[in-house]
């Protein structure tokens, strides 16, 4: 029997999110324990840099191969990547007393998982979910993701706290495992594949690269997020940070951090998958936007109290409310907009965009919060990433008007 989309979103999402929390519980162990086993800026500058260089270097093929090979195996293969090399990593923990920064290995292999997986399940989407329901599919997605992202932190350090990291690592490979399982048994029919004699790499990259230059207001937003970026991607590697060394707080504390932080991704999904109607897509973004910027700057702002950290704390909730108000309406604009034989590559050079501000980003915010706080960091970025964005908007309203 033919299965319905919706059908066929459920099946997946039950397994993306099994991959999510798994994945959301190792990546907060690892975190952690570099954060207490070194206490340093630029050890967590250098976990966030290896977690974003392969995306740096294999996005443009990442969107190639998503353009011209079936996205289902894609996906399949990309999560059982990462599952498999955690597993691996967990074995070499258990057999013998492996140095801290060999955590920066397994960062690295996972992030070249995502590499290929996120452009290929972005672009998989519109396969099968009509148009017209896009934007509520987007909520949905980052409820999804928000929701395992809220329990993950919270299994981490219940699993942290319990058991040894080698334990905790092979909740990454179970996660895979199910998401493998639930997306193969779906059908989607895979984009007809590009012939031989057209299969020519520096061609198909400028064929992505001519996506943005024929839409000039999404070319200004993603080059604002873009410098944005530069600001605001070094602060995921720093929250651990501002928990454990300026809050002189706990790993639990440290987690009800993330928890608060995807609770307001998650609170911000559920209101586009069921009450917010977007029509203007760019507009929301840039409000997201500065809404980051803005609860960046006030989490730079507070003196290192306890009563702070709870503002804090809260302000990281707005601060994930408005980072789905920035994606979601852009992720549904991309994918209404853009043809899909050439979307695949569109995403990848969204990614690529990314993971290059994220070491230009981590190479400045590194010292600066070693030499004076990550606290300052924090106030710099927000107030940077304000600026940045009111300009970007500016310019969006005059080019609207023409």
């Amino acid at each position: 029997m033919q299965q319905s989309w919706k059908r066929k979103f459920w099946i997946i999402s039950i397994g993306q999110i099994a991959s999510l929390i798994g994945s959301s519980a190792v990546q907060f162990a690892l975190i952690w324990w570099i954060a207490s086993e070194t206490g340093s800026a630029i050890m967590m500058g250098l976990s966030g840099l290896v977690a974003f260089l392969p995306a740096t270097l294999l996005s443009p093929l990442a969107g190639i191969v998503a353009d011209r090979y079936h996205r289902k195996y894609i996906c399949i293969f990309a999560d059982l990547f990462i599952g498999v090399s955690a597993a691996i990593f967990s074995v070499l923990l258990w057999l013998f007393e492996m140095p801290v920064w060999t955590a920066l290995i397994i960062l690295f292999f996972r992030s070249i998982g995502n590499a290929f997986h996120q452009p290929a399940f972005q672009a998989m989407i519109p396969q099968f979910v009509p148009a017209e329901d896009l934007v509520k599919i987007g909520g949905w997605n980052q409820l999804i993701a928000s929701g395992s992202f809220l329990l993950g932190p919270a299994i981490g350090a219940a699993l942290y706290a319990a058991f040894s990291l080698p334990v905790i690592l092979l909740t990454d490979l179970l996660g895979a495992i199910i998401a493998s399982v639930m997306l193969a048994a779906v059908q989607i029919a895979p984009m007809q594949r590009v012939t031989r004699e057209s299969q020519n790499t520096r061609k198909e990259l400028k064929e992505g690269i001519e996506v943005f230059r024929a839409d000039k207001a999404l070319t200004l937003l993603i080059v604002v997020e873009t410098l944005c970026m530069i600001f605001y991607m070094p602060l995921s590697s720093f929250y651990p940070l501002m928990t454990s060394d300026y809050f002189n707080a706990t790993a639990w504390h440290g987690s009800v951090v993330e928890i608060l932080y995807a609770a307001g991704m998650m609170v911000a999904a559920f209101l586009f998958s069921s009450v917010i109607k977007v029509k203007q897509h760019l507009l929301f973004s840039y409000i997201g936007m500065l809404g980051v910027g803005i609860t960046s700057a006030i989490g730079g702002l507070l003196p290192p109290d306890m009563w702070a950290w709870l503002i804090f704390a809260l302000a990281c909730g707005v601060m994930g409310a408005f980072g789905n108000v920035h994606s979601i309406p852009l992720i549904a604009y991309m994918q209404t907009t853009i043809p899909a034989e050439k979307m695949g590559r569109a995403f990848s050079l969204i990614a690529l965009a990314a993971s290059l501000s994220m070491p230009v980003g981590l190479l400045i915010a590194s010292p600066v919060a070693e030499t004076v706080g990550v606290n300052v960091w924090f106030l710099l970025s927000g107030v940077g990433t304000v600026l940045i964005t009111a300009t970007g908007l500016f310019l969006h309203q005059r080019m609207q008007r023409q």
